[in-house]
């Protein structure tokens, strides 16, 4: 019986030696049990499961679970080869439907605006746009403009706003010459490479050419009817007084350039001879030039005789 007592005192005293163990034996433990856990498990699994964790935890789990959605392009121009000009065209398009019905004003009464040319407006979009297709839109656009102004919609304004010039020349006034104390009108007249200044004066028909007669300047008499053309034509012969500096090119395009700048000191002096004399083409200015030299060339189109050998 003693020795039964004594059996069960020294399973008590090992249960209790058991429970005080140390704590680092007690960590040593637990990472051997650790690492024989880690053990049966398999890098994959490992992914696979902090896949889960930022599928469930992260805002955008409804997209990762479908990622074969496509997006929708914004524009439906989003493939063609021109997606801006298609996409102004488009919107002249539905304008026109929306707003075609509203009272228009009369040609003669519509705001004067300056339209882009298709090379403009290539250039200003980056595009190359039909010919074709542009001249059917910008007929569109210019029935748009017609449009009353107090019943003019914003967005038809905005619509048809790319295929007008930053800068509308028919707004631009011509800034007036004025008659000095003198009674002289001055005149600046161009043509080729020849640039003459004319002065007009109330007088009784007197011509002076870089102070030689008409005669004496111009020796073809081509020339001669050319420089006073503007007179000759309004029957002004015998009323003004003219004195002229001519540069520059030689006796054609100095005679020319002189019946520019006599036509605009007339137009100067009177006015209502302005349209007849642009009729005439007194105040055109012409822009022919000659033609430069090509290499491999004569000059500017001829070529060298061909030679067989």
């Amino acid at each position: 019986m003693s020795t039964l007592r004594n059996g069960f005192r020294c399973l008590r005293d090992l249960h209790a030696t058991a429970t005080r163990q140390s704590p680092s034996s007690a960590s040593i433990k637990a990472s051997r049990t650790s690492k024989i856990c880690r053990s049966f498990t398999t890098s994959a699994t490992r992914r696979d499961y902090q896949l889960e964790q930022a599928v469930d935890t992260s805002d955008a789990a409804a997209e990762l679970k479908t990622p074969h959605v496509r997006p929708m392009p914004v524009s439906p121009s989003y493939f063609s080869r021109h997606t801006q000009f298609n996409d102004s065209f488009v919107l002249v398009q539905d304008l026109a439907r929306k707003y075609g019905r509203l009272p228009t004003l009369p040609p003669g009464q519509a705001e004067r605006v300056a339209w882009k040319t298709k090379e403009q407006y290539r250039l200003a979009i980056g595009e190359r746009a039909k010919g074709r297709d542009y001249v059917t839109c910008l007929t569109l656009a210019k029935r748009l403009h017609q449009i009353h102004p107090d019943l003019m919609p914003e967005e038809v304004l905005e619509g048809i706003r790319p295929f007008k010039r930053d800068i509308n020349i028919y707004l631009n006034k011509a800034k007036p010459i004025p008659i000095d104390k003198f009674g002289r009108s001055h005149g600046v007249g161009r043509r080729k490479s020849s640039m003459a200044r004319a002065w007009l004066v109330e007088g009784t028909g007197e011509v002076l050419i870089n102070g030689k007669t008409l005669n004496d300047a111009f020796g073809r008499v081509h020339d001669r009817e050319s420089a006073l053309w503007g007179l000759k034509t309004m029957d002004r012969m015998d009323k003004y007084n003219v004195w002229a500096l001519v540069e520059g090119g030689g006796t054609t395009g100095q005679a020319e350039a002189l019946a520019m700048a006599i036509a605009k000191a007339l137009a100067v002096h009177e006015p209502a001879l302005k349209t007849p004399l642009r009729k005439a083409g007194c105040l055109t200015r012409d822009p022919r030039k000659v033609e430069r030299k090509k290499a491999g060339h004569v000059k500017a189109r001829k070529s060298p005789a061909w030679v067989k050998r």
